[in-house]
């Protein structure tokens, strides 16, 4: 594996969630989850792990992988513990998976937790080798409006209950589709 730096300060035994998604464009819904994240989960740092490109998702309305990147700079908002990176893209990652293998490799020190929305929960057995995932870092899912009752529901959950840790709390309605689909109306307007 070729030299991969990390994006942010790295010492043994820090706690570092992993925020992975298109952020398109990043919202106050994704600046939820890592703010109750670092909170509850007493995480020294949060990762964003902008995707070049969602395998689950079009290309089609994708935003530029640049203003993506700046879309979540602008959400991190000068907090030193949200780190904004294109790991994914220096790595040429297109699925959680590979990149988790990589991150734990390179930074074997580090106690990584894999952070997502519980609107993500309820498909992330769709997601490659999501078995794999769950087998190699704990994760936190976030409960959002709409899917507080994806525990419930989800494959992934139901199977790998003690791979999980739901967090619950005061819901941020925010979100990426509805996001574009105002702006998509202001334009035709």
């Amino acid at each position: 594996m070729t030299f991969l730096r990390p994006p942010g300060p790295i010492a043994t035994g820090l706690r570092i969630g992993l925020l992975g998604g298109s952020f398109n464009p990043a919202h106050a819904g994704h600046r939820y989850v890592a703010d109750t994240a670092l909170r509850r989960l007493k995480l020294d740092y949060v990762w964003f792990l902008v995707s070049p490109q969602n395998p689950l998702k079009p290309i089609a309305g994708m935003m530029p992988l640049e203003k993506r990147l700046q879309s979540a700079r602008n959400l991190a908002d000068g907090n030193r513990r949200m780190i904004v990176t294109d790991i994914e893209r220096i790595i040429a990652s297109r699925y959680t998976n590979d990149t988790i293998r990589v991150l734990k490799a390179r930074f074997p020190e580090v106690h990584f937790i894999w952070l997502m929305g519980s609107d993500n929960l309820e498909q992330f057995h769709r997601w490659q080798r999501w078995q794999d995932i769950l087998a190699t870092v704990p994760a936190a899912v976030v409960l959002r409006p709409g899917t507080t009752l994806a525990p419930l529901k989800a494959k992934a959950y139901r199977t790998w209950k003690d791979r999980f840790a739901i967090l619950d709390g005061r819901r941020n309605e925010a979100s990426a589709t509805a996001i574009r689909a105002r702006l998509a109306a202001a334009a035709g307007a």
